[in-house]
C-alpha cells in the first residue's frame, strides 16, 4: 500500500491524505487554499483501501495518520509540522512551484 501512497503523492504537487470527519484535516486544507494552492485531498474513509493506506502512512513516519501532507512527492508531515513550517515562513517557499502565476 505504501507504493499506492507514493504514486498518488507523486502525481499531485500538493496532496493531503485526509478523513472527511477530521477537523484538523479541514484546517490544513483551508490553510493551503488561503495561501493560493488547491491541494488534492484524498479522503481515506471514502476509499476501500483507506485502512491499509492509513497503516502505510503510519509506517512512513506520520505520527497521526491524517492529515498526511505531501508536497512535491515528499512527505512533509501532519498538522504540527505544517503549522510550524507556516509560522516560520517556510511553507510558502515549499508551495511556490504550485502557486498560480
Amino acid at each position: 500500500m505504501a507504493d499506492k501512497v507514493q504514486r498518488m503523492s507523486a502525481e499531485h504537487g500538493v496532496m493531503i491524505f485526509s478523513k472527511s470527519t477530521c477537523c484538523l484535516c479541514y484546517a490544513v486544507t483551508i490553510l493551503f487554499r488561503d495561501l493560493g494552492v488547491d491541494p488534492y485531498v484524498h479522503e481515506l474513509d471514502h476509499d476501500s483501501d483507506g485502512k491499509d493506506m492509513e497503516k502505510a502512512l503510519m509506517r512512513m513516519g506520520c505520527n497521526a495518520s491524517v492529515p498526511a501532507v505531501f508536497i512535491g512527492g515528499k512527505f512533509v508531515g501532519s498538522t504540527n509540522e505544517v503549522m510550524s513550517l507556516h509560522l516560520k515562513g517556510s511553507l510558502i517557499q515549499l508551495l511556490k512551484p504550485y502557486l498560480p502565476d
